[in-house]
């Protein structure tokens, strides 16, 4: 049997390394390219190929895989929202993701960002960093004495929620599929108008699907309590970037932290030090006080990278077996 990996980065090399010593009968073949139409060519010869969700897996990408003997694909993330299914399930394919690698990391960075804002930590290190240890006016505020609004609350919102109950803040809840638990407790508002008109700060925790493209926006912001955090460590296109500047601009929003971005494919996870970035809105919020940008590292974890690599080469192997994983995509 044999599998081939697009998009390995060095950090998952470990990883990898103790899922093929577990598994000597599988053939590993690897790139640190991305599977696209031309890419396609090098898993010839695979049982299964397994991704990393960063560019569209198109009617052409797809079809190019399938030219070259490969069904199987199995992506090492959590997000879908990239493939054309209807292509895929033309062409016959099998797909798998990683529906749960550690939603601690992403909660807890959603709620460390949360703090550093209330903290204001980012004025206070830069003051720090030129020798001003004057307290004023860099003045934080208490998690406690905050309602934060979580909207959705799957794996990753619970994981948050129970970290703000930690400290104290008041939650309120909204999800279209409420959790049993939750509703019991009395945490759930009876619309999002509800969690903006509530909520000091906002956290989001659902996926980027058609139907949730730019939830928070103008009009959205709006009828938010003046002054609100907003956190979006989920999907880029759920924010409508535009608005928030403005929202910033305005005060309406008072600090923002940010881990994805609409446009991040090809400005994430580069290196652009001494030279000037393709998109200056991503400039301006790295340079306000009130804002902290992180480039998509929310899932950036140990625990997470390798349960990435192992669940999702394990769906591989199960395809390549004619088996269904447990954790393959229902389309």
């Amino acid at each position: 049997m044999k599998i081939f990996a697009y998009g390995i980065r060095d950090d998952e090399k470990p990883a990898l390394e103790d899922w093929e010593k577990k598994n000597p009968d599988v053939t590993v073949g690897y790139t640190q390219e991305l599977l696209t139409p031309e890419t396609a060519q090098l898993a010839k010869g695979s049982d299964s190929a397994v991704v990393y969700q960063q560019l569209d897996y198109t009617k052409e990408t797809l079809t190019a895989l399938a030219e070259v003997g490969v069904k199987n694909l199995s992506l090492r993330n959590v997000g879908t929202d990239n493939i054309d299914f209807d292509a895929a399930k033309e062409l016959g394919f099998n797909v798998s993701n990683v529906p749960v690698y550690s939603p601690n990391a992403i909660a807890e960075h959603s709620m460390i960002q949360l703090s550093r804002l209330l903290r204001r930590t980012k004025p206070m290190d830069a003051k720090v960093a030129k020798h001003d240890l004057r307290w004023a006016p860099t003045i934080g505020r208490e998690m406690r004495m905050q309602t934060v609004g979580v909207i959705g609350t799957g794996n990753i919102g619970r994981k948050a929620i129970n970290i703000l109950k930690g400290f104290g803040a008041k939650v309120i809840a909204y999800d279209k599929f409420p959790n049993k638990e939750l509703q019991e407790e009395g945490l759930y508002v009876d619309s999002l108008d509800d969690l903006y008109a509530q909520a000091d700060a906002i956290s989001l925790y659902v996926p980027g699907v058609p139907e949730n493209h730019h939830l928070i926006n103008k009009d959205s912001i709006a009828k938010m309590k003046d002054g609100v955090v907003l956190v979006n460590v989920s999907r880029g296109n759920l924010m409508d970037i535009d608005a928030i500047i403005d929202g910033l601009n305005s005060g309406k929003v008072s600090d923002f932290a940010m881990d994805v971005y609409e446009e991040e494919v090809g400005l994430f996870n580069e290196d652009w030090s001494g030279k000037e970035f393709p998109d200056p809105k991503i400039a301006d919020l790295i340079a306000r006080d009130n804002v902290l940008v992180t480039p998509h590292i929310a899932f950036y974890t140990t625990k997470a990278v390798d349960e990435m690599v192992h669940q999702s080469f394990d769906a591989a192997v199960a395809f390549a077996k004619g088996e269904t994983p447990a954790i393959a995509v229902k389309f």
